[in-house]
């Protein structure tokens, strides 16, 4: 107690918040000494941190795996180098066909044009059928079918055939392809005989008859008197020269007799 007993009188005060009965103590209690029992406190210790190094495992996986992540990434651009390339070249190929196709079109195409215009040049020349007049019952050759004998693509000195020129005394008709027209003397029949007569020749590049055979495939009378004035018409036939013509070249001259006088 302080102050001790011996020093003084002990007087007993109320002193808790809580009480019971009606007779206050005598003496007081002792008093008693709180234990407080104090708490260790343990400081919390924050771990520090570490760093971490990778061990040589895990440096070589790291560097395989982007290794392989570069060598996957090479491939792709590789793949699509190849892809594009290869949808440029078929491209270029289709684009080549397309042009190809075309030209042989257009190549088709002037033929076409070319041949119409050739075979309507050469209609307007000869009056072709389809614009001339009168009946179409006609024909020329010394064939006996109808038609006009001849070949659009044929050689120019090939042996032609022409008609005569129509019935009348004299009347001549020639043909000597690519040779154009030729001077002749007609001479008459000594007879009264009459009709056509049909005369092969041979033509030198001077453009002269050197050789005459009358009467063939054609003629509609063979009459002597008949032959021997055709012949001499014939050889009477010349040409202009052509250097370009063959040594000698085979035409025909058809001669139309009409009654002597």
């Amino acid at each position: 107690m302080d102050p001790p007993e011996e020093y003084g009188v002990a007087v007993n005060f109320g002193t808790t918040d809580f009480g019971s009965g009606n007779k206050p103590l005598s003496e007081p209690r002792e008093a008693v000494e709180d234990n407080v029992v104090e708490e260790e406190v343990v400081e919390e210790s924050i771990p520090e941190e570490t760093q971490v190094t990778p061990t040589e495992a895990a440096t070589k996986a790291e560097e395989v795996m982007t290794q392989e992540n570069a060598e996957a990434i090479a491939i792709k651009k590789q793949k699509e180098a190849e892809a594009k390339a290869k949808a440029e070249a078929e491209a270029k190929a289709k684009a080549e066909a397309e042009r190809v196709e075309r030209e042989k079109r257009e190549a088709e195409e002037k033929k076409r044009k070319e041949e119409a215009e050739k075979k309507k040049q050469l209609d307007n020349l000869i009056g072709g059928v389809k614009n001339a007049s009168g009946t179409t019952d006609g024909g020329e050759g010394p064939d006996s079918q109808g038609g006009n004998k001849g070949q659009l693509d044929g050689d120019p000195y090939a042996p032609s055939y022409f008609g005569g020129s129509g019935p009348g005394k004299g009347g001549v008709g020639y043909g000597l392809g690519g040779r154009g027209r030729p001077s002749k003397q007609i001479y008459k029949q000594d007879c009264n005989e009459y009709g056509l007569v049909v005369v092969k020749i041979e033509v030198n590049r001077q453009g002269k008859v050197v050789n005459a055979e009358p009467g063939i495939k054609g003629s509609t009378n063979t009459h002597p008197c008949l032959l021997a004035p055709a012949k001499k018409i014939a050889m009477s036939h010349k040409w202009p020269a052509d250097a370009d013509a063959p040594t000698t070249q085979i035409g025909f001259v058809s001669i139309n007799f009409d009654v002597g006088q």
